[in-house]
């Protein structure tokens, strides 16, 4: 009998975790705040141990630093919530799987990264990394999964069907983001929700991080600035720039870069690598990742942006609905046991995301808004396969244009494939 919580919404990452404590004594469950790790993790556990507890003064808190034994017994699987609050614990589960062999001991759920010298040991072989986002459209039943990217790398056909999402309901999903507690609030209230995210975020947990003071304005101003840059390349000396004009001055290029790790230890900051074809390949790259924020709800928020602006601003919705399609595609990946990239080469040659599959099977993935921009979409993926061809890389086993608004799900008579959002899968 798990603690699985009453109306709980099954994620996908549920079978990975099952598989997981098959085969190793402990699993890091690790991703923003409020995305459902302690739900998820409680699903699969027997009993649990709150770090972050309020009750009498944080007396868990206290407990665990006194005497660690203590937080690690309990029916198993056990979970301890935010074990990061006290980094031994780390040290402590791996040292405890060490002594007493055998899978599914422990579930650790972790909102922030320690420093590297936080914990003694990686936990290599004893403790497994899964990484957690909020909520896709799948898990929130926005979308039906109809056609599933594993399908299409497989070749299947595609059943003709006509995609439902509007403008309207484009600009909802983004400003209500994939949140658990956001999913049945109105768009209003899941706006003031986002808001008070980044505001907590800006005023308490960047600080917390390393419990070093930071000015809020200018963690709102590196917000805003990845949020007008989002799902690109945008690199330091970008953000600066454009911090200055959001915020009057230009932060020393080393006060950028620790807040951009600073949001990567919240997991607040997505990075998407570079995708390299081969490792011959006579195409030359450019290496920089494309990065956004880990939920298009606070891109919203941090450019404060309402409804009306989004409708009357296609530009900046096609960035954000494309960091929409971005998170669900990392998470379709993690669920196929795959990776994603992007691609762009020297010589301006860009698409969105490549899919690489364990068997070595790709797929290279462009977004569009709405079905009048398929046409220069599917050119671009074109593009690519005859460019890897006559560098003699491998073609793609699928060419996908994911379209939010308007577009009927097929395959065209170039071999490449349209699908409609709300109609996509894992």
């Amino acid at each position: 009998m798990t603690l699985r919580p009453m109306g709980y919404r099954q994620r996908l990452v549920d079978p990975t975790i099952t598989r997981l404590l098959a085969a190793v004594g402990a699993i890091s469950v690790e991703g923003p705040k409020w995305c459902g790790k302690t739900w998820t993790s409680l699903n699969h556990a027997e009993s649990v141990f709150y770090v972050s507890d309020p009750t009498n003064n944080f007396a868990n808190r206290t407990l665990a630093r006194l005497d660690l034994s203590l937080t690690l017994e309990g029916a198993q699987p056990r979970a301890i919530d935010e074990w990061q609050e006290v980094p031994a614990i780390w040290d402590g589960v791996r040292f405890h799987v060490d002594q007493n062999p055998g899978a599914g001991q422990f579930l650790l759920t972790g909102s922030s990264r320690p420093t590297d010298d936080a914990t003694v040991h990686s936990g290599t072989g004893r403790i497994a990394r899964l990484r957690m986002r909020p909520m896709t459209l799948v898990e929130s039943g926005d979308a039906t999964a109809t056609i599933s990217l594993s399908g299409l790398l497989s070749g299947e056909p595609i059943r003709t069907a006509q995609g439902g999402f509007t403008l309207g309901r484009i600009v909802q999903l983004v400003i209500r983001g994939g949140w658990p507690g956001s999913i049945d609030a109105s768009t209003e209230n899941a706006s003031e929700i986002a808001a008070s995210y980044l505001d907590s975020l800006t005023h308490i947990d960047i600080s917390q991080i390393d419990e070093r003071r930071r000015d809020p304005e200018k963690v709102i101003a590196v917000l805003q600035s990845l949020a007008r840059n989002t799902a690109t390349m945008v690199g330091v000396s970008a953000l600066g720039r454009d911090m200055a004009s959001i915020a009057g001055s230009e932060p020393s290029a080393s006060t950028i870069r620790e807040y951009v790790t600073l949001l990567q230890r919240l997991y607040v900051l997505e990075q998407i690598p570079a995708w390299h074809p081969a490792l011959r390949s006579p195409v030359r790259l450019r290496q920089a990742p494309k990065r956004m924020l880990a939920d298009p709800s606070l891109a919203v928020a941090a450019l404060r942006a309402s409804k009306d602006d989004l409708q009357q601003d296609p530009k900046t919705l096609g960035f954000i609905f494309e960091s929409l399609v971005l998170r669900d595609l990392l998470v379709y990946a993690q669920n196929l046991q795959a990776n994603l990239w992007h691609y762009r080469d020297d010589a301006d040659l860009e698409v969105d995301a490549i899919l690489t599959m364990p068997t070595g099977k790709w797929a290279a993935i462009e977004i569009k808004l709405g079905y009048p921009q398929v046409d220069e979409a599917a050119a671009n993926l074109l593009r690519l396969r005859k460019k890897l061809a006559a560098s003699g890389d491998p073609p793609p086993a699928a060419m996908i244009v994911v379209v939010g608004i308007g577009a009927i799900a097929q395959i065209r008579d170039d071999g490449v494939c349209v699908v409609p959002l709300d109609l996509l899968g894992p």
